[in-house]
């Protein structure tokens, strides 16, 4: 694939409804362990904190388990819990999945979000695989049950984490992409909820399975799963709903990036070696097809020109002209999107579709703790090939800008405990010089 020489600013394709992307983030709180001095440590343990949110997780009331998720998430934010995770893997796993069968609404989402938080910690292993092997049952009951489309998308969101970690299997990843897919487009006879989906859980579900789709290799899937999902999408871009043209649009992105449509329609055409009505047939999939990808580029060049219309969001559409002018470029002359970012400093960059799927889906699942996960959480830089410079070293640790401020504020917990160990250092150092002078007379040399 090409890329672009001069590339355009694109505020559409790099998701930016937050703050937290481009700059070092004000959600990256103080470490653990901070070097105070060179020499002795202030510890500001949350074990204990977090200690006591897991045993809330087995109270009845479903308000207290409410709050205890939302402590652990804001410490799964603000700091890799490793160690936290390994004494407390198995039972947060689980009362979370408790959650997910018997909370409201809400502590669904909290608990899905949890899981999420759980796996990307963990990073690939055995316990990413355990982590999605216990849930993938809970998750898709909870899909079938009636609750309220923003906690549909928190259970997509994670679904698609959990997989994205854990699934090392293509055959996993492909389930996992089917019961959203189910979802977003159920069949008759299906055993998904026969409601129709909203616009919201539309937009959920393409997301994720886009984003799982970057994972897969689109040779090995077959030529009807292409046929349905390429169609599927290309009916979503005449929706109104812009956030569901948005989504579509990047799926389909994904979809030519991996060849995937011009493999349809080569083992279309390579198929009418067989009989007469097997070439018939053959010739009809490729024509179709090929009508398929016309109208795609068709409908692409509309949605990178839209006028605005009446009460439109000026922001939003702007987002949408932004995508699809660079979907176009993309399928008419293979020119890859090419985003920059800063992330404390230091440069994130992505070159492709896949990249950029990736990148904006973890960002919305992580938010405030995306700078954090990104500096520290290995799993997370290994897939973008991004590699932190160390600054702002004090004691030979990493702190960012904001924990060196909090480090030099006289009224922080830091400097008042650095004080105090200095005096503490002082006076035991005066203790040890009058002891020395009263036994030597006050003499050095004698």
């Amino acid at each position: 694939m090409g890329k672009r020489k001069t590339q355009r600013k694109n505020a559409a394709m790099l998701d930016s409804d937050d703050d937290n992307c481009s700059v070092s983030s004000s959600s990256t709180n103080r470490s653990d362990r901070m070097s105070v001095a060179g020499t002795e440590e202030v510890e500001f343990n949350k074990d204990g904190l977090l200690d006591e949110a897991v045993d809330a997780l087995y109270e009845k009331r479903g308000s207290t388990r409410e709050k205890a998720l939302a402590v652990i998430i804001e410490a799964f934010n603000s700091n890799l819990q490793h160690q936290f995770v390994e004494k407390k893997f198995v039972t947060l796993l689980h009362q979370c999945l408790n959650s997910i069968k018997k909370g409201s609404s809400k502590e669904i989402s909290l608990a899905s979000h949890t899981i999420g938080l759980l796996a990307l910690t963990v990073g690939p292993g055995d316990n990413a695989r355990e982590i999605l092997e216990e849930s993938i049952i809970p998750l898709s009951q909870a899909f079938k049950s009636d609750i309220e489309s923003s906690k549909i998308a928190s259970l997509l969101g994670c679904l698609a984490i959990i997989t994205f970690v854990g699934g090392t299997d293509p055959e996993q990843t492909e389930k996992s992409m089917q019961i959203m897919w189910q979802l977003g487009h159920p069949k008759l006879g299906s055993n998904v909820v026969s409601v129709k989906p909203s616009a919201y859980v539309i937009t959920a579900v393409v997301s994720a399975w886009s984003f799982l789709l970057t994972t897969m290799d689109g040779w090995k899937l077959s030529p009807k799963l292409w046929q349905e999902s390429i169609t599927y999408l290309s009916s979503l871009l005449d929706k109104d709903d812009r956030f569901v043209r948005i989504a579509a649009g990047e799926g389909l992105a994904v979809i030519f990036e991996m060849g995937s449509i011009e493999k349809f329609a080569a083992e279309a055409k390579g198929s009418s070696d067989g009989s007469v009505q097997e070439g018939n047939k053959s010739k009809e999939g490729f024509s179709y097809i090929q009508g398929l990808k016309g109208k795609i580029l068709n409908q692409v060049r509309e949605l990178s020109a839209e006028a605005a219309g009446k009460g439109s969001a000026k922001k939003y559409l702007n987002n949408q002209r932004n995508l699809f002018k660079d979907v176009l470029e993309f399928l008419e002359d293979s020119y890859s999107p090419e985003i920059s970012m800063k992330i404390g400093g230091d440069a994130l960059q992505t070159s492709s579709w896949s990249q950029l799927i990736q990148l904006n889906f973890l960002r919305r699942f992580l938010a405030g703790g995306f700078t954090k996960h990104m500096q520290e959480n290995e799993f997370l830089q290994d897939i973008f090939g991004f590699t932190p410079k160390k600054r702002n070293l004090i004691g030979g640790e990493h702190i960012s800008n904001g924990e060196k401020r909090m480090y030099k504020s006289p009224n922080s917990a830091l400097n008042k405990s650095r004080t105090q160990l200095l005096n503490k250092q002082r006076m035991l150092s005066a203790g040890r010089n009058i002891g020395h002078y009263s036994v030597n007379g006050g003499d050095e040399d004698s």
